[in-house]
């Protein structure tokens, strides 16, 4: 499967990433999100696989396209061959609002695995601690944010005050940023994209050690599935605030709502392929970038049979003669 649709995802991801970056600026994050969904399924439909969305957009009432449960690849249309069976997780466009307002590290994202390789989270939060593979084991979730950073420092063999932690700008985090800080570690806080800090914090040299805080349960599966492929480590717990979002989760197959899951628990699949492309400018890759003779775009595309991570970049050509590519 991965050597087969690897290229094929990351041309969709690539083509939903250029028809958001046309809205880029334009403050219509509704806008954005719809380019993006609209050339991800487009894009999609014509993979060899028969697909199925497992974290999408919603609900097919509220989602007209790319919603839980839909059916996307060349299967839903030809029924004479045989295909491989996926499961997909996408979010078209994380960090909308940075996409609508030109603020840096929106993204595609796309996420398949094996049929029942990713786990189907509900649209809820989710608590969540994100380190990379040099701290594997090393952290609790419920342990003090102290506690967790003592031990980061010792496995990175440095000082609580040499780490970094990535924290969404939300009010529900005060008291989180005023511990991590208290413990004497600096913090980057961010407006949006945990996803895309999740993975730097498994990357090296990104200059940042940890992501705490809470973000969404469907962003959380999709961190967990490049987490596999780079050997990082992710723990979150669905926040269940009222009796709904308990109903939402049973509807969705979740057993137990207070259960801490791991890595390989959110994203157990014994194939799995993470593929990225950058929107706007960030730390982790750079954004779409238009010239005269067509487009050019960074991405990022993983695997985890293979233990392959691919920064690719791609000079997208229009049709017409003389066209002058820059390389820069």
């Amino acid at each position: 499967m991965e050597q087969e649709l690897s290229l094929e995802f990351l041309r969709v991801v690539e083509q939903a990433a250029i028809a958001s970056a046309r809205t880029m600026g334009l403050g219509d994050g509704h806008k954005s999100d719809r380019a993006a969904v609209e050339a991800m399924r487009k894009e999609m439909d014509t993979v060899n696989m028969d697909g199925t969305i497992v974290i999408g957009e919603g609900e097919r009432d509220k989602a007209p396209m790319l919603y839980i449960g839909e059916k996307v690849g060349l299967a839903a249309r030809d029924k004479n061959h045989q295909y491989p069976a996926v499961d997909i997780a996408v979010d078209p466009l994380e960090g909308t609002n940075l996409c609508a307002t030109g603020e840096p590290n929106a993204i595609t994202v796309l996420a398949a695995s094996d049929r029942g390789g990713l786990l189907h989270a509900p649209d809820l939060y989710m608590e969540k601690l994100i380190v990379g593979p040099l701290c594997k084991g090393a952290v609790e979730l419920d342990a003090p944010p102290e506690q967790n950073l003592r031990a980061i420092a010792k496995r990175l063999e440095r000082k609580v005050k040499d780490l970094v932690v990535t924290v969404l700008d939300r009010p529900r985090h005060e008291k989180l940023i005023q511990d991590i800080r208290k413990a004497g570690a600096r913090i980057r806080l961010i407006p949006d994209g945990d996803l895309s800090a999740g993975i730097s914090a498994a990357v090296s040299d990104m200059g940042i050690h940890a992501v705490m805080g809470t973000g969404g349960a469907p962003e959380g599966v999709l961190t967990a599935a490049a987490l596999r492929c780079l050997n990082g480590q992710i723990l979150g717990r669905l926040v269940i605030a009222k009796p709904e979002h308990k109903e939402r989760a049973a509807k969705m197959g979740i057993k137990d709502p207070k259960r801490i899951y791991d890595t390989d628990e959110l994203a157990p699949g014994k194939k799995i392929i993470f593929a990225c492309t950058g929107v706007t400018p960030g730390g982790l890759l750079r954004g779409v970038r238009f010239f005269g003779g067509g487009t050019r775009t960074q991405s990022l595309i993983m695997t985890l049979d293979d233990r392959e991570v691919r920064f690719i970049d791609s000079v997208h050509l229009e049709k017409g003669a003389d066209v002058r590519v820059r390389f820069y």
